[in-house]
């Protein structure tokens, strides 16, 4: 084991070295890994989203590495990287989902390494990754954290579009604070992960996932907020320790959920969320009930009693929920239709 976190310690190096500064866009799209100087009992390998960078999963991160993981967070393929990018000359985005596929399977060996379980997550186009992992290596994944993850745009007509169009398309919001990525795309760039999406919908039908925690905001415009629904719904019937959290529309928690700098004022929400599911070892059924016992005011102590709750990640958990900055949304999640 030491000899493997000796080599994997070598290519986390290389990796920064072959970033140098005048490669790459900008600093904060750097790869950024937190390590410890020896194995964990967890490791996490976190996955941004579509045309951004690894400073999105930097505060979640960090949380992570200070509980005690080791935890990567790879510049995915063709992004971050400096140049004049515009509609004749678009960014060096792959258009074949097998190179983001063979990205992250890399990546998983590395992080097999680092820790005792392993701990995926993304966001958007990166949950998607990660959703897709969590299917096909279930055995190989301890928890999945799916954050909005792309499975379908808000608005079916520009599904269509993404299907069709060979043209380049630039963000509505390219100028919005704490957009260090790509301001624009070829659509046929973005089409590979609704195929991806696609795929994995029907897969969730029948096959068993690593226990995922999906979590979305009815503020963001993005993505479909229904077929996220539909997934969940399908993933807990046939693996009941994975939880659903949407947040209320009053919260105006968009697609970029993950950082104060991307405009969520509830970032440390993410993360509680993150941290509760991936110590807890509670069903959906569980959360469901914690929930309701919220709702009624029951204390803490007693639903702690009642579902052998434990540690500060739960009671931070708890006191979150008992705000209800989302709960009344679980109940919308039935695996029994």
């Amino acid at each position: 084991m030491e000899f493997s976190i000796r080599n994997t310690v070598e290519i986390l190096e290389q990796v920064h070295q072959s970033e140098s500064t005048p490669r790459l866009k900008n600093e904060a799209c750097r790869s950024k890994f937190f390590i410890h100087p020896h194995a964990t009992p967890k490791v996490c390998l976190f996955l941004h989203g579509f045309t951004a960078g690894p400073y999105q999963f930097e505060p979640l991160g960090k949380a992570f590495f200070n509980r005690g993981y080791n935890v990567l967070i790879p510049l995915q393929p063709g992004h971050g990287l400096s140049g004049d990018w515009n509609r004749p000359n678009p960014p060096p985005l792959p258009t074949d989902i097998q190179i983001y596929q063979q990205f992250v399977m890399k990546w998983l060996q590395i992080a097999k390494t680092l820790g005792e379980q392993v701990v995926v997550g993304g966001l958007s186009t990166g949950g998607t990754l990660a959703g897709w992992l969590a299917l096909e290596h279930p055995q190989e994944i301890e928890r999945a954290l799916l954050f909005t993850p792309y499975l379908g745009s808000h608005y079916l007509l520009f599904d269509w579009l993404i299907e069709i169009l060979p043209i380049y398309f630039e963000w509505f919001n390219k100028n919005a604070p704490g957009n260090f990525g790509y301001k624009g795309f070829r659509l046929q760039a973005l089409r590979i992960f609704l195929e991806l999406a696609q795929k994995i919908l029907k897969q969730a039908q029948t096959c068993i996932s690593a226990p995922t925690l999906m979590v979305c905001s009815e503020a963001d415009r993005a993505v479909n907020l229904s077929k996220q629904q539909d997934f969940f719904t399908m993933v807990v019937k046939q693996q009941p320790k994975s939880w659903y959290y949407c947040f209320d529309d009053s919260l105006h928690i968009e697609h970029r959920m993950m950082t104060k700098l991307e405009d969520n004022d509830y970032e440390e929400l993410v993360i509680i969320l993150a941290k509760a599911f991936v110590d807890s070892d509670l069903t959906w059924a569980q959360f469901q009930q914690m929930a309701k016992r919220i709702a009624q005011g029951e204390t803490y102590e007693n639903i702690k009693q009642q579902l052998n709750l434990d540690g500060q990640a739960s009671q931070q958990l708890f006191a979150m929920m008992t705000q209800r900055f989302g709960c009344h949304h679980l109940e919308c999640i039935n695996p029994c239709k």
